[in-house]
């Protein structure tokens, strides 16, 4: 599930009327800063579009003018029009077409180690005085999740409005960027991100009954403010995205989620990349999706490094139907479609696959011809129907029960629970095979549904989620990513109505996964550390977040993929989110907007490109490879008999008096690393807030060529005490 939305103040960013001229696009267009501010912003803008001849498709129109996350605007122009802008002499920087992004809890404070009056939760006030904003698809003014019981009056610096009744003091902003929609959530999917970040509490929250429990967002005192930039079908246009960025930056939030995603391009080229530099720059801190295109390697989406990418996981709940074959076995699936009348008798059970792939996977009219009238029917995952519409397809064809299996290409063991529309239960391959090799082994298979309800704390959670997009990336290969994991699958949370048919309460949830619900969670926790730490930059909480992060389940066991092998750096990035820790983390690796300068020339930008994205004039005096920014994770190539040295500064914000030193370090055959403390050999502090640098030597043998073109990870880990400060190596071997 992606979405993404958009919210804006009117002295921020205003929006101009658009023509539908056929042959007209949005392009947005990056102009130079001038030197002294103009009066009036969008008459000096409008300066640039009067140069431009109106041709026979008319004259271009602007949508968007922008104060904040760009210098210039987005206007609808034909593409000679487009051509015309970007030959102007006199500060146009680039004209580019504005491109089309896609949108990307009872349980989850609990399963992260959020309790009620202590820890985290107490120490950050719940995240009162915060603002998050979102940029998504709506949201539903009313919902229980959105009530202020508890919340104060938003902070004096508070500039954003309503455009439609409903705001408190909880839901305090409300703005549509989407021409002709207002901020009303159609869709479902801002209305649960929200929920997510931070929703208020909500008792006896469920769906289908399952699930029970007291609803709570990662920050349930938080204020939130959303911001629509995207259409019912989660289609959010890029200057749409700039126009809330725009406004966000102007309204005063402190933390921004971005549940959106879009074509891998450079940083300058990047609308959600250069508006989220912008947000740091104001001290914003910035949570992003890493993309639903698991589990294929190189997929991971909103990689600049001043941006937390976040990647989904498994929570320590399932809602499970289990399946029982005639052989006795017992074998484990999920739905939330569980009716309490449920009936459980061993039915028929059958595998349509007379027509080939397009029956067993159960494709609209594949089973008309094939007899499946009161049995269950075995659908394998994949074909041109989703999980959900696969069901409508046996109840239509008169089948009592389904089973999915997911398939050995992309779910395999990493299964979620839907809303089915008759008695089902989704398997893991595996389980799929099971179920297949009974089939073959008699000539009158039968099988039943269980209803097992909801089981909670199992032990091998958390897992990565078979779709949770991958590493490594491509535009900024010696950045890693994704930063971290969070919760991602089967998140119950606010829905914008009901769809288990309760008409009774506005107290409507919806169980949905992607990495559109982790980049919520991580989020609202970002906001509790910003509660927490109010002197903390983006980067210092970003640092808090990856050096805590737990590389092991609850068993204490390392954390698994969708195979169930152990999950590798570019699934899990630094690891799974642990609060607790991140609220004391020790040390922290802290980059001031200005250090990115030096990296972004180090990409080869030029310093155009590099001014759309810091709107200023930039020499590139100074150049950096990648892996020298002070970021809390190496991403390093390395060539046989090749040796690369870095830095990296830490910043002390535990006790001040206190001693690091190395307890863990481990990287792969063949590589060697040497670590350098200035004049001691311990990282010694005693004040808070005091910096030491430090060097890494990593060399590879001269002799190490079976791993050319190969991926290795690694990892450091400094401690003092109860702080443990853990630094992941990802290396490619060339």
């Amino acid at each position: 599930m992606l979405p993404t939305i958009g919210f804006v103040l009117l002295l921020t960013c205003t929006i101009f009327s658009n023509t539908k001229a056929t042959q007209f696009k949005t392009y947005i267009v990056h102009l130079t800063s001038p030197e002294t501010q103009p009066q009036d912003i969008e008459e000096w803008y409008n300066s640039f579009l009067l140069k431009v001849d109106s041709g026979s498709n008319g004259e271009p129109k602007m949508v968007y003018a922008y104060r904040h996350v760009i210098t210039g605007f987005a206007a609808k122009m034909s593409a000679d029009q487009a051509k015309m802008m970007e030959n102007l002499t006199g500060g146009v920087l680039s004209v580019r077409p504005e491109g089309v992004h896609q949108l990307h809890t009872t349980r989850s404070p609990y399963f992260l180690g959020l309790s009620q009056n202590s820890g985290m939760w107490k120490d950050s006030n719940y995240g009162k005085g915060i603002i998050i904003g979102l940029l998504d698809s709506g949201i539903t003014p009313g919902h229980p999740s959105f009530d202020d019981d508890g919340v104060p009056a938003p902070p004096s610096t508070w500039k954003g409005k309503c455009e439609v009744a409903g705001c408190n003091n909880k839901l305090i902003g409300m703005r549509s960027f989407i021409d002709g929609s207002s901020s009303i959530d159609n869709n479902g999917h801002g209305t649960h991100t929200s929920s997510t970040a931070a929703g208020n509490l909500v008792d006896n929250a469920n769906v289908f009954g399952l699930g029970n429990g007291t609803a709570s967002g990662m920050a349930p005192l938080a204020h939130l403010a959303m911001y629509r930039v995207c259409d019912f079908f989660g289609h959010c246009g890029g200057g749409a995205i700039l126009a809330g960025m725009d406004a966000a930056i102007e309204d005063g939030v402190n933390v921004i989620s971005f549940s959106i995603g879009g074509p891998y391009k450079p940083f300058y080229d990047d609308s959600m990349a250069v508006a989220a530099f912008t947000a740091i720059q104001k001290g914003i801190f910035v949570s992003c999706s890493a993309g639903n295109f698991g589990p294929f390697s190189g997929t991971v989406q909103n990689t600049a490094p001043w941006i937390l990418t976040v990647g989904a996981s498994t929570i320590d709940r399932r809602f499970r139907t289990s399946v029982l074959l005639g052989n006795k076995m017992l074998l484990h699936g999920e739905s939330l479609y569980q009716p309490k009348d449920a009936d459980h008798k061993l039915w028929p059970l059958v595998y349509p696959v007379k027509d080939g792939e397009l029956s067993a996977w159960c494709d609209e009219g594949s089973l008309d011809h094939i007899d499946v009238k009161g049995k269950v029917v075995l659908c394998d995952m994949g074909g041109w129907t989703d999980n959900f519409a696969k069901g409508e397809v046996v109840k239509n064809a008169g089948g009592a029960a389904m089973i999915i299996a997911a398939n050995d290409i992309i779910a395999r063991e990493s299964i979620a629970a839907q809303p089915h529309v008759l008695l089902a239960s989704f398997v893991g391959h595996k389980e799929g095979v099971e179920i297949k090799k009974y089939l073959n082994s008699t000539s009158s298979p039968v099988a039943a549904i269980l209803c097992g309800g909801t089981v909670v704390g199992l032990k091998s959670d958390p897992e990565v989620a078979f779709f949770s997009s991958r590493g490594p990336q491509s535009v900024s290969p010696g950045i890693l990513k994704p930063d971290i994991i969070g919760p991602g699958v089967d998140i119950l949370a606010a829905w914008s109505k009901s769809i288990d048919n309760k008409t009774e309460t506005k107290a409507t949830f919806n169980v949905v996964g992607g990495t559109s619900m982790s980049c919520p969670h991580l989020a609202g926790i970002s906001a509790l550390l910003k509660s927490a730490h109010p002197e903390w930059s983006p980067a210092a909480i970003k640092s808090a977040l990856m050096t805590t992060a737990s590389q092991v389940n609850q068993n204490g066991d390392p954390i698994v993929d969708e195979r169930g092998l152990p999950a590798d750096i570019f699934a899990i990035g630094s690891g799974h989110v642990n609060p607790p820790k991140a609220h004391e983390p020790g040390l922290v690796f802290d980059i001031q907007p200005e250090d990115y300068i030096p990296y972004l020339c180090g990409l080869g930008y030029t310093p155009t490109q590099i001014e759309i994205i810091i709107k200023k004039k930039s020499s590139c005096s100074i150049t950096i490879p990648e892996a020298q920014l002070n970021y809390p994770s190496f991403a390093v190539t390395l060539k046989q008999g090749e040796s690369k040295r870095y830095t990296r500064t830490v910043t002390n914000v535990g006790p001040a008096i206190s001693s690091y030193s190395i307890r863990d370090i481990s990287v792969p055959k063949g590589v060697h690393i040497e670590v350098v403390v200035h004049n001691d050999q311990e990282l010694s502090f005693n004040e808070v807030q005091q910096k030491k640098t430090y060097e890494v030597t990593f060399s590879r043998d001269i002799k190490d060529k079976d791993q050319n073109g190969l991926y290795e990870q690694g990892h450091m880990t400094w401690v003092s005490g109860k702080y443990t400060v853990r630094t992941p190596f990802s290396f490619k071997f060339e």
